[in-house]
């Protein structure tokens, strides 16, 4: 009796062996004869692409030159110590593994072969029916790229890093120095650029300065701390309501920020920052500079207008059609900041996050409608609104008719981006993370990697932009 039992299991189960080898069989080859849709970038536009067609019957490779999706609205909390890198990124084949359509592979698109419908890597190449360009964009120095050596940008992990790396290191040279002019110029902080991400810095720089820091040094006072918000319009977050721009300037003042507003930058160097402010120039020793003035997109724009005599607007981006597409090629859509879709307004939509996730999904929906021999309308962003946090328990929100500040403001760009983490463990981390802070002031990720002795530093950033 027992060992008919034993049998009968020990049949069962190579019975439901060979089924689940002949039904993965029949999957693979059911996915091999599906159109094959390669979208190339895991940003926002590229992931919500992928999402997006979980349920559609298609093929889908996911390419990008990193294994990660990151959330970039908080890669400045990661460049101020509050939070750390793993916080706000999330591996894409974890993301994606439950989607049986889907394939991530790791590798840098090269060139593309439009007319065979071929993207070509270093290393082979990949051949799709349909591609998505989602390839996002880089810091723009405004043709100044040696001065990519002495004021970072904050667009990637490396980015942030590193300027974290200069903030703290900045203050641990201030401590050593005793040439009060020296230690002036260690502790002088500039941010270009009074955008969102600009303000957000100076904010955070100033809760580093006044609160985190505090008590933590002996020979400085890290309250002492000039920090320089650089704007070359009238007005900070100028994409904002002219009230919250000002209600976020006030604040800045109160946490020690001066905002220098019709100013331009002229020059950076290791050591200072040069500004014509009110038709005067001005040279401000300075050995922390970072930029948040601009971006370009990606070089795949060129690259693909090349290749299909797409026209490109003056900062690079590809001129799309009402649905998405390359004109003449409509098995080619671009998304996100390597985009310009000018139908709804007359004028390029912003390149922020929302407008990618939106286009993603625009072009899961004609994707599927072909299949369907359904036709889609025309995409349509609709903007929710904006929002920046400006510092503790302040920030300046604008939805639609409605705009509001102050702490209010704050618990709503709290549940915002806590909403769009994309893993659960992100989202309960950052939450704890954000609760300790609120309540202790404390940084916990105020660490310095990559260091250098302060002089051997200065050398190196000389000889990579070949200056003596």
């Amino acid at each position: 009796m027992e060992g008919d039992f034993v049998f009968s299991a020990g049949l069962a189960a190579i019975l439901w062996e060979i089924y689940s080898v002949r039904q993965s069989a029949a999957d693979a080859a059911r996915l091999c004869h599906m159109d094959h849709v390669v979208i190339i970038g895991g940003g926002f536009g590229g992931l919500a692409a992928a999402q997006s067609l979980k349920n559609v019957p298609v093929r889908l490779t996911l390419l990008d030159q990193r294994n990660f999706h990151l959330f970039q609205p908080l890669l400045y909390q990661v460049a101020t110590g509050w939070l750390s890198p793993a916080n706000i990124a999330s591996t894409l084949r974890a993301t994606l593994r439950h989607q049986k359509n889907a394939s991530v592979l790791l590798g840098e698109a090269k060139d593309f072969d439009v007319g065979k419908r071929r993207v070509l890597l270093n290393d082979g190449e990949i051949q799709y029916d349909t591609l998505i360009l989602a390839t996002g964009s880089s810091t723009y120095y405004f043709g100044n790229d040696h001065w990519a050596a002495y004021a970072p940008g904050l667009k990637t992990v490396e980015d942030a890093t590193e300027i974290r790396r200069r903030i703290l290191k900045a203050f641990e040279a201030a401590e050593r120095q005793d040439d009060p002019a020296k230690r002036k110029a260690l502790l002088t902080f500039a941010i270009v650029g009074g955008g969102p991400t600009g303000v957000e810095l100076a904010g955070t720089l100033g809760e580093i300065a006044h609160d985190t820091l505090k008590n933590d040094f002996r020979n400085i006072d890290p309250s002492t701390t000039t920090i320089l918000l650089i704007e070359g319009g009238e007005r900070i977050i100028p994409s904002f309501d002219p009230t919250l721009s000002e209600q976020a300037a006030a604040t800045l003042q109160t946490l020690g920020v001066t905002v220098l507003r019709n100013a331009t930058v002229t020059d950076v160097g290791a050591e200072f920052v040069t500004v014509e402010h009110e038709n005067t120039p001005e040279r401000i020793a300075c050995h922390t500079v970072i930029w948040a003035a601009g971006v370009k997109p990606s070089p795949h724009g060129q690259l693909i207008a090349s290749k299909t005599g797409a026209k490109i607007d003056r900062s690079g981006r590809v001129e799309v059609e009402p649905d998405l597409t390359v004109k003449g090629h409509p098995e080619i859509f671009v998304i996100g900041d390597l985009a310009n879709y000018s139908h709804q307004t007359g004028k390029p939509l912003p390149g922020v996050a929302p407008v990618a996730i939106q286009e993603g999904r625009y072009v899961a929906q004609v994707i599927a409608g072909r299949l369907k021999n359904q036709t889609i309308p025309p995409f349509r962003y609709h903007d929710h609104g904006s929002m920046a946090i400006v510092g503790r328990g302040s920030a300046v929100a604008e939805m639609g008719r409605f705009r509001f500040s102050g702490f209010l403001a704050w618990l709503a760009w709290l549940f915002v981006h806590l909403s769009n983490l994309i893993e659960f463990e992100n989202k309960l981390l950052v939450l704890i993370q954000w609760g300790w802070y609120y309540m202790s002031r404390n940084r916990a990720a105020r660490l310095i990697t990559n260091d250098l002795p302060f002089a051997e530093e200065r050398e190196d950033e000389r000889r990579a932009t070949g200056h003596k």
